[in-house]
């Protein structure tokens, strides 16, 4: 295939499930009603929590109850824009105290680098947001990766369940669809990548999925168990 550039998820893609669910997570968790309470006047944290009471249509409710959705919002995974703007910033704290840093898969960083100093282009489209997900490349176990990448997307954009998200990226990449490759451990996103018109892989990982996806649990994407046996 003749690939111009390449968009890639994280979380079960170039990182383990389990560091999201069990490090990262937890931690945002635990730090949710101590960080309100400290930073919930600033604008930017503000914005946030009240998007988060209009959501559950209570403008005027506490903190407190803001606090408790969004810690029930994490324990049920929920992909809101919100919550993930304020993970991100919560895991900025624990990234730049040194509490963990981000799981990459062995061979992740190397085939990045290759690609990159190959001048293709890498982006990241995650439900985590933009700050979060240069965090996590920042801090990760091979080092700041951030320079490999010309941009992220997040949420804002769009669900990854959702076609149109691609086309936006593909139209803010400046790259027409056919000619960009996503990668994703999720079959649906890669179904919505596929009808925008982009390439797919995806990425079955025996860690993360212990039962193989083959056959029609592929979808028709293109199956890979690491990022070694990708190629562009």
């Amino acid at each position: 295939m003749t690939i111009r550039a390449i968009l890639t998820d994280i979380e079960g893609t170039t990182s383990s499930i389990s560091f999201v669910k069990e490090v990262l997570f937890p931690y945002a968790r635990d730090a949710l009603p101590g960080f309100v309470r400290l930073h919930g006047k600033e604008p930017e944290v503000r914005r946030w929590l009240d998007a988060v009471a209009t959501e559950i249509a209570a403008s005027a409710c506490q903190d407190e109850v803001i606090v408790e959705t969004l810690q029930g919002w994490i324990d049920q995974d929920r992909k809101h824009t919100a919550l993930k703007a304020l993970q991100g910033m919560i895991w900025d704290v624990g990234y730049r105290n040194g509490d963990y840093t981000a799981h990459l898969y062995p061979e992740v960083a190397g085939v990045l680098r290759g690609w990159h100093a190959a001048g293709l282009p890498l982006y990241v489209y995650s439900s985590g947001s933009v700050p979060a997900q240069k965090l996590f490349f920042g801090f990760s176990d091979a080092g700041d990766l951030n320079g490999l990448f010309s941009g992220n997307f997040d949420t804002e954009i769009g669900g990854k369940r959702e076609a149109a998200s691609y086309t936006r990226i593909a139209g803010a990449i400046g790259i027409a669809p056919g000619d960009i490759l996503f990668l994703s451990d999720v079959v649906e996103e890669l179904d919505a990548a596929r009808e925008a018109g982009l390439r797919t892989v995806l990425l079955d990982r025996i860690s993360d999925y212990p039962t193989p996806r083959i056959g029609d649990a592929t979808h028709g994407h293109a199956r890979v168990e690491d990022f070694s046996q990708i190629a562009p």
